[in-house]
């Protein structure tokens, strides 16, 4: 695989830079920036939170319609990050829990059929449909906010593990179905690699705040199928696409943004940390994982970087070709959350070079430097552009990737987090 200038810290005996106090103090930084940028305007009179646009106002709801719609994966995003803000100090940080639990347990979830709305606007549901996606978020806000001590956390930690058994979870496969009327009718045939993986962070968060092995087990087969079985066999590239029989369908094309057509190299590099910390805690017993997780990340970051102007593509083909050229921020934030949880099991001094590369190409074009937050994409010439997502839209990837770098790869960051107050 091609080197890039991996002897340039090496050889001059450079230590890391996650062992670096000056650059510990700028991730840091950078997370209570991103929160500062969220904090003034997030959270919605009406419940729930806000999107906010590019100078950090709220975007007004779209006319002729009942407030904004609050999308579930980011309502319980919201919950996850200001539990982390929680562990950070930050004074205000209760406020933001206590609004995203009260709205998922009060707004989102199905008091009849069970289960939790993908959409809702201040008069109910504006998209009733149950996806495994947003319920692995459930489950990680449920998680977080037990971590935290959320008066709340217990019953929605037990709902979203009974509707997960109950209505998600192919024990056959041991995997995840996808997608429900809100009445439990099966939507389609379809299968996707990207709420299994999502899941399996929740699990593994689930099983911190529980110690129930059941959760653990799970993530290992998700794992297992996805990667030691089928990245494998495709050269360490994830397939995204499966039909009702789990058989890998190369050619889907579906949703641009949560079903793209061909790779998506930001899902291997988020695999690639996932795959280290469900070894960690799994005891280091499965031998093939550590070099699962190296050879998901050289695939991702060498197939997927665009080598004349930087930045991750979105998807590419399986020709290796760019397909979505877009450079989104998400990606990027995962590169660096995988190479420094990567270095921490392997010394390859590629990786310290890619984690460096990375966070120059966040620093020098994602941070908005001016107005707060992070852009969402850049254009062709590295321009950010609102064609996919409008104003600032994450706090989730961005805060995580400024802090994941600081702890541990034996947990997940919000119990690195506890254990470093400890």
């Amino acid at each position: 695989m091609q080197s890039f200038g991996t002897q340039n810290w090496t050889a001059k005996g450079g230590a890391k830079f996650t062992t670096q106090k000056g650059h510990r103090i700028w991730l840091r930084a950078q997370a209570d920036a991103l929160l500062e940028f969220f904090e003034p305007n997030v959270l919605n009179p009406a419940g729930g939170f806000r999107m906010l646009g590019n100078s950090g106002q709220a975007l007004p709801a779209d006319p002729g319609h009942a407030g904004t719609e609050r999308e579930l994966h980011d309502t319980t995003r919201m919950v996850h990050c200001f539990a982390i803000a929680k562990l950070l100090g930050r004074p205000s940080a209760d406020t933001y829990i206590d609004q995203g639990m009260d709205f998922i347990w009060n707004h989102h979830r199905d008091p009849i059929n069970g289960g939790y709305y993908w959409g809702v606007r201040d008069n109910g549901p504006a998209n009733p449909n149950k996806l495994a996606y947003g319920h692995a978020f459930v489950l990680l806000a449920a998680s977080s906010a037990k971590a935290v001590g959320h008066r709340d956390a217990d019953r929605l930690l037990e709902n979203a593990t009974e509707i997960l058994h109950s209505r998600f979870w192919d024990a056959k496969n041991g995997t995840t179905s996808e997608e429900y009327t809100a009445d439990w009718q099966s939507i389609s045939d379809y299968r996707g690699q990207n709420s299994n993986m999502h899941l399996t962070e929740a699990l593994m968060a689930a099983y911190e705040v529980t110690l129930d092995q059941t959760y653990l087990d799970m993530a290992q087969s998700i794992a297992e199928f996805f990667i030691n079985q089928h990245a494998r066999t495709l050269g360490w590239r994830v397939p995204e696409h499966f039909d009702s029989k789990w058989r890998v369908d190369l050619d889907h094309a579906g949703d641009p943004v949560f079903r793209p057509k061909g790779v998506t190299p930001g899902h291997a590099l988020e695999w690639s940390r996932l795959i280290i910390q469900l070894w960690n805690m799994n005891k280091r017993q499965h031998d093939w994982m550590p070099e699962a997780a190296k050879n998901l990340f050289l695939v991702a970051v060498e197939t997927g970087w665009n080598t004349e102007i930087g930045g991750l593509y979105y998807t590419t083909d399986w020709d290796k070709r760019p397909d979505q050229a877009v450079r989104l921020w998400w990606p990027c934030a995962e590169g660096v959350a995988a190479a420094a949880v990567l270095g921490t099991v392997h010394s390859d001094p590629e990786i310290e070079d890619w984690y460096r590369k990375i966070w120059g190409f966040i620093d020098t074009n994602f941070i908005d430097h001016k107005d707060g937050g992070w852009f969402p994409e850049l254009d062709a010439e590295l321009s950010p552009t609102n064609t996919i997502f409008t104003g600032k839209p994450d706090l989730y990837h961005a805060l995580q990737a400024c802090l994941i770098p600081l702890l541990p790869s034996d947990g997940s960051l919000i119990q690195g987090l506890i254990s470093e107050a400890a």
